[in-house]
């Protein structure tokens, strides 16, 4: 009987304290909160700026534990959108994505390494046009709390930058356009 009241004491004790705990989140790209967006060089004079319209992921994040966080997130290929139709319609060919081959790319991570208050390197495999590699986000913590519709959601923006022959990309675009920036902004929502 002690032991189970002394138990009841300190999981009472845990939970009156605010002991966090690994959420599940799911990120609200429907609800048009998160964001996966790209920016390349165009021959060294001026950036390309696009975004991806569908994808889907989650992620689950203690703040007293940011290293137990866990992100998967899965993106359609064929939902690249840089404002031209014939540019998209390029990046879609063999030459770039190869969108009828590889229509998904995703990235899961593998550790999460907290390098200042708020901040993360997320490491984790992103495959993308059939070749997976490891690749580290910058991650901010932007902020976290209720919503007006009876929820709680957590945000985050990441930043990384790809080569893209590593990714079988191998169009000569240029010394200038051998890279592409990756900003992700999420918003999850907690499940």
């Amino acid at each position: 009987m002690i032991k189970k009241t002394l138990a009841a004491v300190f999981l009472g004790s845990m939970i009156s304290s605010g002991a966090a705990l690994a959420a599940d989140y799911v990120i609200d790209q429907e609800g048009q909160h998160a964001f996966v967006n790209f920016k390349i060089s165009h021959l060294g004079y001026s950036w390309l700026y696009g975004t991806f319209k569908n994808f889907s992921g989650t992620f689950s994040y203690d703040a007293a534990q940011p290293e137990a966080s866990q992100v998967q997130v899965t993106l359609r290929t064929a939902s690249v959108d840089s404002n031209h139709a014939e540019r998209d319609k390029h990046l879609r060919g063999a030459e770039f994505l190869n969108t009828s081959a590889h229509p998904k790319a995703t990235f899961v991570s593998t550790s999460v390494v907290s390098t200042a208050e708020g901040r993360a390197d997320i490491t984790g495999d992103l495959t993308l046009n059939g070749v997976t590699k490891a690749v580290v986000i910058d991650a901010e913590f932007i902020g976290e709390g209720d919503d007006p519709w009876g929820g709680y959601r957590a945000g985050f923006e990441g930043k990384t930058t790809l080569r893209l022959a590593d990714f079988g990309i191998n169009a000569k675009l240029g010394p200038a356009s051998e890279s592409v920036e990756l900003t992700l902004a999420v918003e999850g929502i907690r499940q």
